[in-house]
């Protein structure tokens, strides 16, 4: 096992990446989904998002029409009977992306029930309900929601595979949609040996149960499922959302990741005062990749217990908000690398990492790029965990809430560059008028603002109101991440501009041990409600992995309604305002396509891939809200992609006519 880790306060490259990449390397490409089908969240394990599909393209995109459409079936359920304050459980958050295999589709709903559709038609197969809803409220701090399944299959039995908002692992059989007995007796229970994570026990000292809402990962035979717990309540002893394998034929737990590294594991030195016993969260929320070939599971860690305060997790806290390689099989680590030490800015690793095969220098590598909310790309031999180009520790301002440690420094890549804005000038206000701007440089007074991993501090009685963070900590990237053109190599991130406020404060005695605490994450109003920074609001941005360089970068929309319909700019001409959202992006051998938000109504669009410009629009019947995917059936091509609505969020597929 390659313990490779990666020591601060040394550029981490040069010489040291010529070692590893001096030998040939055996390449083996990310292609997307093949033979027209989508058999993982992201295309393929390696997240490319990209189809080799090429009947849709600039010359008929804008003739695409409604082939079928599926309204989700968690409208059927009589909440109210079936739970106590049922009429008030929320069901519209419809952020999964379907699988297809075989000519079947495989959705799931916000209430996690699974459904099965002929593909082609729509016509529904079969479902499963795993009545999430009798749990109470999602793990999840933001509702009901999750963003999909696994599927696996050895050639004689298939499988679907769920783990679901309140805790639990099931396998369903892929053409039934019956329960696998076989699969551990049918069901899992996450929380089973999680420390402090008591299914019957919620109190003062953090117990509470497990969940996910991200699909989990097949590597071979093995299941690699991660955790999501609440932020309540506000103690710092809340369960660690460790990662686990599992074995998929019978259900047995191979091995567990602590992402927060117990007694005499690797790494715990760096969880000072023995902060590793209380401090939970610190594992994987959003989607992972992995290397089927290496037999690699890519784990986008997330920041540890209270995100904005670690006066009680003194020291770097591994493994937290870095991107680690797992052997899928054994669960040892192979290599890590750390994005955010001792992280004070809620800057989780929001994506699943992108596998891409690239050539840099006349190297052949097999690379891993990390879109991050801090709007940096970081790259490695996905093999090795060497940076293909030099990362660098810079120092950073340090904190002045009383008792925390901030660490002094931070890894800052030295290619690609950031595709989003970092840190604050007055140079960044907002300057349609001279007294736009004025009044701007004054709301800017009242904040602390500077370069990135500016720290937060606390609001004062003289008006102080607290740091603007920018990245906010919604990010740059968050959990649309990013898809490849595996073809030439280029990565495409949408991201957002949107700066937040920690309001720190603390709370009554009883109600958190926490010296400091988050009270509110906060927007920053501008002058006259205008946003307090020049536009663009959203951009999508291409960046060639060979060279490192972005390619193109482009506003994500022209307009912006909260701005163009604001009096104080009537009669300015205004530049691109990137009002369009930040929406998952999906790639084929022809088009970029993403949902966009306009002031006419949403909008499907489609891109020139070499230039960011937009060549086509259809409209949408409601807002997007998850990732789109391509797929295949008798030569036709179809896109799916799911949208809010009332009475019921849907699955809306299109194809030409």
């Amino acid at each position: 096992m390659n313990n490779l880790h990666h020591n601060r306060h040394k550029v981490l490259a040069g010489a040291l990446g010529a070692l590893f990449f001096s030998a040939p390397l055996l390449v083996f490409a990310q292609d997307g989904n093949r033979e027209g089908e989508w058999p993982s969240y992201a295309a393929d394990s390696g997240s490319t998002k990209y189809t080799s599909l090429s009947q849709i393209d600039e010359t008929n995109f804008a003739e695409l029409e409604i082939a079928w459409r599926w309204k989700s079936i968690d409208a059927d359920l009589n909440l109210g009977e079936l739970v106590e304050g049922g009429d008030d459980i929320n069901f519209g958050r419809l952020q999964a992306t379907p699988l297809m295999v075989d000519g079947v589709l495989y959705m799931l709903t916000a209430l996690n029930q699974v459904a099965a559709m002929d593909a082609a038609s729509g016509t529904m197969l079969w479902s499963h309900d795993p009545q999430v809803y009798l749990s109470g409220p999602s793990m999840s701090p933001l509702g009901f929601h999750h963003r999909g399944v696994a599927y696996w299959g050895d050639g004689e039995q298939s499988r679907i595979l769920l783990a679901t908002n309140d805790g639990y692992i099931t396998s369903l059989d892929a053409d039934t949609g019956s329960v696998d007995e076989n699969f551990a007796g049918g069901r899992i229970d996450m929380t089973d040996g999680i420390p402090r994570a008591q299914r019957d026990v919620m109190d003062w000292q953090g117990a509470q149960p497990v969940g996910s809402v991200s699909p989990p990962v097949v590597v071979g035979d093995t299941l690699v499922v991660q955790q999501i717990t609440s932020n309540r309540p506000h103690f710092k002893e809340r369960p660690p959302t460790w990662i686990r394998g599992y074995d998929i034929p019978t259900g047995e737990l191979k091995w567990t990741f602590h992402g927060i590294p117990q007694q005499g594991e690797f790494g715990v030195e760096t969880w000072q005062e023995e902060s590793w016993r209380y401090t939970g969260n610190g594992g994987v929320w959003t989607q992972m990749s992995a290397d089927l070939e290496l037999g690699y599971i890519y784990l986008p860690m997330e920041a540890p217990t209270n995100d904005f305060y670690g006066g009680h997790r003194p020291g770097d806290n591994l493994f937290t908000q870095s991107l680690v390689a797992l052997d899928a099989d054994t669960g040892e680590r192979v290599w890590h690398f750390q994005m955010v030490h001792h992280g004070i800015w809620d800057y989780d690793t929001p994506a699943a990492p992108n596998l891409m095969d690239i050539t840099v220098d006349g190297r052949e590598i097999k690379a891993i790029a990390q879109v991050t909310k801090q709007g940096f790309t970081y790259v490695f031999d996905r093999a090795t965990g060497v940076p293909v180009w030099p990362i660098i520790e810079r120092e950073v301002p340090p904190s002045t809430i009383p008792g925390e440690r901030a660490s002094p420094t931070q890894p800052f890549p030295t290619k690609p560059p950031a595709f989003a804005p970092q840190g604050l000038t007055i140079d960044d206000l907002i300057d349609f008028t001279p007294e736009l701007r004025a009044e701007a440089i004054e709301i800017l007074n009242a904040y602390t603002y500077g370069p990135i991993f500016t720290p937060p501090t606390l609001p004062r009685d003289d008006g102080h109101r607290g740091t603007i963070l920018r990245p906010g900590a919604g990010g740059g990237a968050n959990w649309p991440g990013a898809g490849i053109d595996p073809k030439v190599g280029v990565l495409f991130i949408p991201s957002a501009d949107n700066p937040t406020v920690p309001f720190m404060g603390t709370l009554a005695p009883g109600e958190t041990n926490f010296n400091y605490y988050r009270l509110a994450n906060q927007g920053v109003r501008g002058p006259q409600g205008l946003p307090l920074l020049k536009p663009p609001y959203a951009t999508i941005t291409a960046i060639d992995m060979n060279d490192g360089e972005i390619l193109w970068q482009v506003a994500n929309g022209d307009g912006s309604a909260r701005v163009e319909n604001n009096p104080a700019v009537e009669g300015v001409d205004l530049p691109p305002l990137g009002g369009g959202g930040r929406h998952p992006v999906l790639v084929t051998s022809t088009l970029l396509i993403h949902a966009q938000n306009t002031s006419d109504g949403p909008k499907l669009i489609a891109r020139d891939k070499s230039n960011g410009q937009e060549l086509a629009s259809i409209d949408l019947p409601a807002n997007a809200s998850a990732a789109p995917m391509s797929f295949s059936v008798d030569d036709k091509q179809f896109i799916a992609l799911s949208v809010s609505g009332q009475p019921a969020p849907e699955l809306v597929v299109y194809a030409l006519p």
